[in-house]
């Protein structure tokens, strides 16, 4: 009988939810795109830079700086094909022309395109359309995956709806605009910590965010960590977005805070050896009930097992040589 892998037999059908690579960093000048480059070449694909048009752009230099994005796709510096970028938002009148000029001009599609300040359904649907008929046109093999930007009223009533539109793998929360969407009424306290996680208003943002994606199979990104000199405090708050609001991805704006996030994403060794050791007892058993120690595990709680692992890749950590027919296709 043909060893079957957990991709196969844990989700009936289903499409397994996407996973992402934990951190997203964003770099708007030429300068920090390539050094950002470069770390990424160092450290590896265990976090996406995102090449930012829409607050990167001087006002007057949009096709410029679009430019300057995609010469940078799919270079001798991009090695991984975990570049995407961040175009200007739908009542901006330069967003089109973004998207035509990265796909036409790059040597290799962004591994995403972000839409920024979305505000209801049919603007981010036109968003999407327009960008799968120029990679049609363009000639470009595979759809160019979209992720959204929730940071307005509009979009946050409407976010399941989001989540479920094709082709999007991701919901990003904006914490600094959603804040100031309320005029004054959220304090300016709830832009850093503590208090973006323990007021009610942006607590609710976050939680009907992450509902929304994991409701959908996609991507939870948690916002940016404003503070760049005590990377403790980055690390803390990745770890409440983590386990407190069901985040699987989070932004970075400074290049020290990437490795805190990787870390605080990842699952620790004891967990990586826990979930190794009862999938590969739950596959000699053909996925039937199995014990590990004093617990009784089946499929239920073999996705969740599986999800360590995957994590465990997504963040660049060591999976035991043994577990390897787990992950075979």
């Amino acid at each position: 009988m043909r060893v079957l892998t957990p991709a196969e037999v844990l989700f009936d059908g289903e499409t397994p939810p996407a996973v992402l690579p934990a951190c997203d960093h964003y770099a708007g000048s030429e300068k920090l795109m390539l050094k950002s480059l470069a770390l990424q070449q160092q450290l590896g694909p265990v976090f996406d830079i995102t090449l930012d048009c829409e607050d990167g752009a001087q006002v007057g230099r949009e096709a410029e700086h679009a430019e300057l994005v995609a010469s940078l796709l799919g270079g001798e510096q991009d090695r991984f094909g975990r570049v995407g970028v961040r175009i200007h938002d739908f009542a901006h009148a330069h967003w089109r022309d973004d998207v035509r000029l990265i796909l036409r001009a790059a040597k290799r599609a962004p591994a995403y395109i972000t839409l920024p300040k979305i505000r209801n359904v049919p603007d981010a649907a036109e968003m999407i359309a327009f960008i799968e008929a120029t990679r049609r046109e363009l000639g470009i093999a595979q759809p160019v995956p979209v992720q959204l930007l929730v940071e307005t009223h509009g979009a946050l009533t409407r976010v399941f709806e989001l989540a479920a539109l094709p082709g999007v793998e991701a919901l990003s929360f904006g914490l600094m605009d959603f804040v100031s969407a309320h005029d004054g009424a959220i304090p300016d306290t709830a832009m850093r910590s503590p208090g973006q996680f323990d007021h009610p208003l942006v607590r609710r943002a976050k939680l009907e965010i992450s509902a929304a994606c994991h409701a959908f199979g996609k991507v939870p990104s948690h916002n940016v960590s404003t503070e760049v000199r005590d990377m403790s405090v980055v690390a803390n708050d990745a770890q409440r977005a983590r386990n407190e609001f069901g985040y699987t991805r989070m932004w970075s704006i400074h290049p020290a805070q990437i490795e805190a996030i990787v870390a605080a994403f990842a699952p620790r060794d004891e967990e990586i050896s826990t979930a190794t050791a009862i999938l590969l007892a739950a596959q000699a058993a053909q996925w039937g009930p199995t014990r590990y120690g004093d617990t009784l595990h089946d499929r239920a709680s073999y996705r969740y097992y599986w999800s360590v692992l995957r994590r465990a890749q997504a963040t660049g950590r060591d999976i035991p040589p043994d577990a390897a027919p787990l992950f075979a296709k």
